[in-house]
């Protein structure tokens, strides 16, 4: 049970429902995270902001979820190893590289550098060195790749926070995280 209400988007405040209307729109739905999230419209705001603003950025979708399962699996968030790992299949990974990118791995070099990177920022809490950022150029990253892929990390660091802490029932399919197995 979660330790915070689940906002019902059809019972929230106006400036809440705007935000909850703009995520159904998005998945049909309204995921667990964000009625946990709705509890404070300016979390709320933050967070459907970042993820809009990343959207549209410079790293893939493909990537930016790949980046998504291996911070979760760092953090033991199920649930956003959960929702991460159907939203890198719609953004068309297969379910091999879902996996992989959940243990930081990938065939392809860049997005190997990609996560590797991710992962020692996570493990190593920002402290990473001018030889990783190095590897993340010589890999193909300019500084606008780099610096999305710390705010991928961030962002993502915030929604497992926000689910491991709050304990939001996870609402997608289980993914099994191989940091707990």
């Amino acid at each position: 049970m979660s330790h915070v209400s689940l906002i019902d988007a059809t019972h929230a405040s106006a400036d809440r429902a705007v935000v909850l209307s703009q995520i159904h729109q998005a998945f049909g739905t309204v995921p667990n995270m964000f009625r946990a999230v709705a509890n404070s419209p300016a979390a709320l705001r933050s967070m459907w902001g970042s993820f809009a603003a990343l959207g549209g950025g410079t790293l893939p979708a493909k990537l930016g979820e790949q980046i998504a399962v291996a911070v979760a699996d760092r953090n033991q968030c199920e649930y956003c190893l959960a929702a991460h790992t159907v939203l890198g299949r719609k953004a068309g990974a297969t379910a091999e590289e879902m996996a992989a990118a959940q243990a930081g791995h990938a065939s392809d070099p860049k997005t190997h550098a990609a996560l590797r990177f991710a992962i020692k920022l996570v493990e190593q809490r920002g402290q990473v060195s001018t030889d990783d950022v190095r590897g993340l150029r010589e890999a193909g990253f300019d500084d606008e790749a780099i610096v999305e892929i710390v705010a991928h990390v961030a962002l993502n660091l915030f929604t497992n926070y926000v689910n491991v802490a709050l304990n939001v029932p996870v609402d997608f399919p289980r993914v099994t995280l191989r940091r707990a197995a």
